[in-house]
């Protein structure tokens, strides 16, 4: 077949919502629709909706594979979800088999945190790196790692975790029940408690900021604040930003990659992060690796994982 006339799908599954977008062999998306998974009672129900899906946005049209990046750990070599979820069922799921059986094209399954790294790889900020190493910070921390233009899997499909790397032994507890992770250090969740523990007994805007929209203090919060000066605020960002630059040295000097590219909710402070991010990840880093890459913000936004899924059958690399 023609490569002008391939045309693949992408699916990004969710916890709460599913979306499945067309492309063509030039990474054009054609189509693009989206579920809820609320009412779903088995696994074997959001897989029918993924395949209800698929077909709807194809509309016939000849499909050469689909791609789809899931949550949780995923051994993508036989296209099985593991776990990490809060879908039904979502346990072990054979998703690569199910779907194979029923659309008759091979499928490809990927972590989300993959999905996402391979798309900023091909058509976001790490286009033209030769090794690129992508780190989201969320809720938690998630990263994929491409080396030599390949996306790092490992040998059963689990590389680039980097946010369970171990930071500090001794410090809190992590979601993995292991102490210390990256992640309990590093993440949006983890700005967030930490402001909450400064301010038991010390005063800060944050408060207010929060009482002004939902009540809830968020990383944004701590950000907002931090703009105007706000001390708790000031002292909760530099501290995170020591934690943030200590991991990314830590995969400088594992992967000497050529760019990093940083994306999740916590990317969006822009200027407020990324040059004193900069400044400490060249402090932190041994003196050969300074100046051998770059560190920038991701290029892609709520569709990356879309992209990135769709790209594992080709890298739309015609513009």
């Amino acid at each position: 077949m023609h490569k002008s006339q391939s045309y693949v799908v992408g699916i990004d599954l969710g916890g709460t919502k599913i979306a499945a977008a067309l492309f063509d062999s030039n990474g054009t998306l054609l189509g693009r629709e989206q579920m809820e998974t609320a009412g779903a009672r088995t696994a074997e129900e959001v897989v029918q909706r993924m395949i209800g899906m698929i077909r709807s946005v194809s509309e016939g049209r000849p499909l050469i594979g689909v791609g789809l990046a899931s949550p949780g750990a995923v051994n993508s070599r036989d296209g099985i979800v593991i776990n990490g979820t809060n879908l039904p069922e979502w346990d072990n799921v054979p998703l690569k088999k199910w779907m194979e059986a029923e659309l008759g094209i091979q499928v490809q399954v990927v972590n989300d945190a993959n999905a996402a790294a391979w798309g900023e790889y091909v058509r976001g900020a790490g286009k033209g790196a030769e090794n690129m190493v992508y780190v989201t910070f969320s809720t938690g921390i998630g990263a994929g790692i491409v080396l030599d233009g390949k996306l790092l899997l490992g040998s059963h499909s689990f590389a680039g975790e980097l946010g369970h790397n171990m930071i500090d032994p001794s410090g809190p507890i992590c979601s993995c029940g292991r102490y210390g992770c990256w992640e309990v250090f590093a993440s949006g969740t983890a700005i967030r408690d930490t402001a909450l523990r400064y301010m038991e007994d010390r005063a800060s805007l944050i408060t207010e900021l929060a009482s002004a929209s939902e009540g809830r203090v968020t990383s944004q919060h701590v950000f907002q604040a931090m703009k105007l000066n706000d001390p708790v605020a000031v002292e909760v960002i530099d501290r995170t930003i020591h934690y943030m630059a200590q991991g990314l040295a830590n995969a400088v000097h594992t992967f000497n990659p050529d760019r990093i590219v940083i994306g999740g909710g916590v990317s969006k402070a822009g200027d407020l992060l990324f040059p004193a991010l900069r400044k400490k990840t060249d402090e932190l880093v041994m003196a050969p690796y300074r100046g051998t890459y770059s560190l920038i913000s991701a290029g892609l936004k709520d569709d990356v994982g879309l992209i990135g899924a769709a790209a594992l059958f080709h890298t739309f690399e015609a513009e």
